[in-house]
């Protein structure tokens, strides 16, 4: 049997295999999935993604199952709490904007914006393919989403944090040339 060819970054673990071989890159419209992968990505900040893949269902537990609604009722008692969570990343930062960019989904959502529609709005709807050959940290796409998001309250959402997000759901296809994941997503 012939071993696929996947993104190189995706071969130095086995979770990161997997995670690259069915969730990585795959158009994501739910608008409650949106925002936890952002979290996320906002974890990963100044880290390796394995470090918050390996802490994924931490976090879940931690923060409500990234329900909005949930996350956002979060108050100081709940921020002293995640500080005393070892099996997330404890950054005073990173915890603080997870709840206040709950309140800031939520007000999207009561004015009447999905949050879903405004993520894919950047693209018209559709993943814009990368050429598979230059992988950015950032691009001009990136820097619109993020100074977007940072016009209704989010934070932790900076151009290169907006861009690897955009690439894990799937809004831009950022797979290698050679991967054999580009053409299936």
């Amino acid at each position: 049997m012939t071993k696929p060819t996947r993104c190189a970054w995706a071969e130095s673990d086995p979770l990161m295999r997997a995670y690259h071989d069915v969730e990585w890159g795959v158009p994501e419209r739910d608008p409650r999935a949106l925002w936890e992968k952002l979290m996320l990505d906002g974890f990963q900040a100044g880290l390796a993604w394995i470090t918050v893949l390996r802490k994924r269902d931490a976090f879940r537990a931690a923060f409500a199952d990234f329900e909005p609604e949930a996350v956002a009722a979060f108050g100081a008692d709940d921020v002293e709490r995640l500080l005393g969570d070892a099996g997330i990343i404890r950054s005073r930062a990173k915890i603080e904007a997870t709840i206040g960019n709950a309140r800031a989904f939520l007000a999207m959502r009561d004015a009447g914006a999905d949050f879903g529609e405004f993520c894919w709005s950047f693209t018209d709807g559709e993943p814009l393919r990368g050429d598979g050959v230059e992988i950015l940290a950032k691009t001009p796409l990136s820097a619109a989403a993020s100074k977007e998001l940072k016009a209704r309250g989010f934070k932790f959402v900076g151009p290169t944090i907006v861009h690897a997000w955009m690439q894990a759901v799937g809004i831009v296809n950022d797979h290698s040339a050679d991967c054999f994941r580009r053409d299936e997503v």
